[in-house]
Order: C-alpha cells, then sequence, then structure tokens
C-alpha cells in the first residue's frame, strides 16, 4: 500500500463498519489493533473475505508509540477509535484506562505533529465527558426521564454543556478530547472531535458495561436475563452506525471548515429509548419479554442523554435517517445471522 486510510481500533464495531464503507469505495485501509476486544477477530475475518488485500491489519497498541509512528507514515486519513471503552473497567483499572485512552493518544498526536503535512484526523470522544448531568432538571414520562426545559427537551445537549469528568472513564476520554482540540488549536492539526452518544449495529459484539443495545438483544435470544442498573427509564438518543458512517464522510470533506471543532453525535432527541422501552421492542420481535433483574444506578450514570445535533447539522448537512426500530431490527437480524447456529430464537415470535 502505498497510501491508505488509518483506522485505529478499526477490528472494533465502529472501525469496521467505517472500513467496510471505505473499502466499497475503493479505498485502501489499514487497521491498527491489538484485537483485545471481544468480536474483533471476526470482524477482521469478515472484512478480509469480502475486501481481500485492500485491508490490512497492523496488530499493535496505541500504547507503543514506534507503532504508530510506521502507521501513520502512509496515511492520508486517521480516524482514532482504539480506547478502553468501559466505565466499569476504568474504575477497576484506572491506570490502564489513563495509558491507553490519554497516553494512547497523545501518542497518536505526538507521531502526527511530526509529519510535514498532518492527514485530517477524526477522535471518538463520548457523551460521558458532561458527567450526570446533574444541572439538568428532569421528570418521569411514562417508562423514560426526560428534561423539564423545553428547549433541551426539545434539541438535547449542545457542545457548550459543561464539561465534568466524574470517572476514570470520563477523565481518559475527557483528556484526550482536551488534547487533540488542543492540538488543532496550536499545532494546526486538521482535527475535530466527535462526543458520540450510543451508536448501534451490525458487527456490535456488546456487553453489559459497554454495547447496550446489542448486549440486550444478544442476551434476549439466548434467553439470559438482563441486569437493569437504576430503574430503567434512563433514555439515551440511540444513532445506527450507517448514519455515523456518513456524518464521518461528510466532515472528511468539510475538514477546511471544521478543523479544531467539537460536535455532539447521536440520533438526537427524535431517536432516544428507554431501557425499558427497547425491552419492549425487542420482547415483541421475539415474541417473548425478556427476563430483567435490577441493581443499583452505577456511578455516573446519566438518568438522560440527547445529542443536540444542530452543530454537526449546519457544519456538513448531515442529518440522521435510521428509524430506531428499524435500525434495532437491522441489529437483531445480524445478532442471528452472526451467532448461527449457536443460536436459537426463544419463544417464536414475528
Amino acid at each position: 500500500m502505498k497510501s491508505y486510510v488509518l483506522i485505529t481500533g478499526g477490528a472494533g464495531f465502529i472501525g469496521t463498519n467505517l472500513a467496510n464503507r471505505l473499502l466499497a469505495e475503493g479505498r485502501e485501509v489499514v487497521l491498527f489493533d491489538n484485537l483485545s476486544r471481544s468480536g474483533s477477530i471476526q470482524n477482521y475475518e469478515w472484512l478480509r473475505r469480502t475486501h481481500g488485500n485492500r485491508v490490512r491489519l497492523e496488530l499493535a497498541d496505541v500504547r507503543n508509540r514506534r507503532g504508530l509512528r510506521t502507521a501513520v507514515s502512509g496515511a492520508t486519513e486517521v480516524y482514532h477509535f482504539a480506547a478502553q471503552v468501559a466505565v466499569t473497567t476504568s474504575f477497576q483499572k484506572p491506570a490502564h484506562d489513563f495509558n491507553v485512552n490519554a497516553r494512547g493518544t497523545l501518542n497518536l498526536l505526538e507521531e502526527l505533529r511530526r509529519l510535514p503535512d498532518p492527514p485530517f484526523l477524526l477522535f471518538t470522544s463520548t457523551n460521558k465527558v458532561y458527567g450526570s448531568l446533574r444541572n439538568v432538571e428532569l421528570r418521569q414520562n411514562g417508562a423514560r426521564w426526560e428534561p423539564v426545559d423545553r428547549n433541551t427537551l426539545e434539541f438535547g445537549v449542545d457542545e457548550r454543556q459543561q464539561l465534568e469528568f466524574l470517572s476514570p472513564y470520563g477523565c481518559s476520554k475527557g483528556a484526550a478530547d482536551q488534547y487533540v482540540l488542543d492540538y488543532a488549536a496550536h499545532f494546526g492539526l486538521p482535527a475535530v472531535v466527535f462526543r458520540m452518544s450510543c451508536i448501534y449495529g451490525p458487527h456490535q459484539f456488546g456487553v453489559e458495561d459497554q454495547g447496550w443495545l446489542a448486549h440486550f438483544v444478544i442476551r434476549s435470544l439466548d434467553a439470559q436475563p438482563i441486569t437493569i442498573f437504576g430503574d430503567g427509564k434512563q433514555s439515551r438518543d440511540v444513532l445506527y452506525v450507517e448514519d455515523l458512517v456518513d456524518a464521518m464522510l461528510l466532515a472528511r470533506t468539510r475538514m477546511d471548515d471544521i478543523a479544531g471543532h467539537v460536535f455532539n453525535i447521536g440520533g438526537g432527541p427524535g431517536k432516544s429509548i428507554s431501557l425499558l422501552e427497547l425491552l419492549r421492542m425487542i420482547g415483541e420481535r421475539i415474541g417473548c419479554m425478556p427476563e430483567v433483574r435490577y441493581a443499583e444506578s452505577r456511578p455516573g450514570d446519566q438518568r438522560y442523554y440527547a445529542s443536540d445535533i444542530r452543530g454537526i447539522r449546519a457544519a456538513t448537512g448531515w442529518n440522521p435517517k435510521t428509524a430506531v426500530k428499524e435500525g434495532v431490527g437491522n441489529l437483531y437480524d445480524w445478532v442471528i445471522e452472526a451467532r448461527q447456529p449457536a443460536i436459537q430464537v426463544h419463544g417464536g415470535g414475528a
């Protein structure tokens, strides 16, 4: 490969979907990944079967600057997804969380800064940088929490929301988020930050502490109980992964205008759903309600979050297209296909 798109964490859920789109466009892609994430080997093998030699795996870790130096040398675009992704794990191993998320991002920024003409960089941050949103007054509306303030109810949380890092994960991702913006401002890196809400879709091997939509679908299809932390009325705007990829590819074409900016990315209030509402949706699909167990809320959990997406819309013209029910149906179908013949649908139904 003479030039290529570099995706750190490229064999993960979002990386796989982005790589698939880029490869379908005829691009060459390098996946920089240590394959530590569950499902990453399967994702890489699927990309190889689908696209052949135009995708290459660099089996490496963002904590290794030498590996990053080699990887960025021929990159025309860089998408930085490699991360420790779970809040719970960050409490168990805060030093590891910091080294991967904060130090790993700084390593990448330093290697990009060495280049005479640094490539476009898109970094995926998180809505967790806003903490628990304790200044957003909430009320219950049926099976969900929602904001009292009409503007927030209609549009969601915008990029002016005060940062509040409440967990080691929030601290490490927040630090990385701010470093990317600072390197864009002071070193001229053509970089943009996406603060993302809940992303879901095919190639997501969700587990209890990350990727909750896929986790709920997988547990339900396996007829296994699902643990709800809190009352289940926590609501999130959710974004189908193909819509996220659309936003990323639009961002690369607008880089001259949006470099150094941060955008909240999600489905927006119109594509929000509570945990209880998702369970009902899954129950309708499989023909029986999943078994639920309740536990105490986890530290820093947000009872409500929805992205105000007017910023990214104004900058790029992007708008999410996939309805929640359609997207969850696509995820459901992919889980069944990916896990055959081991999985059997319990309870019949549509």
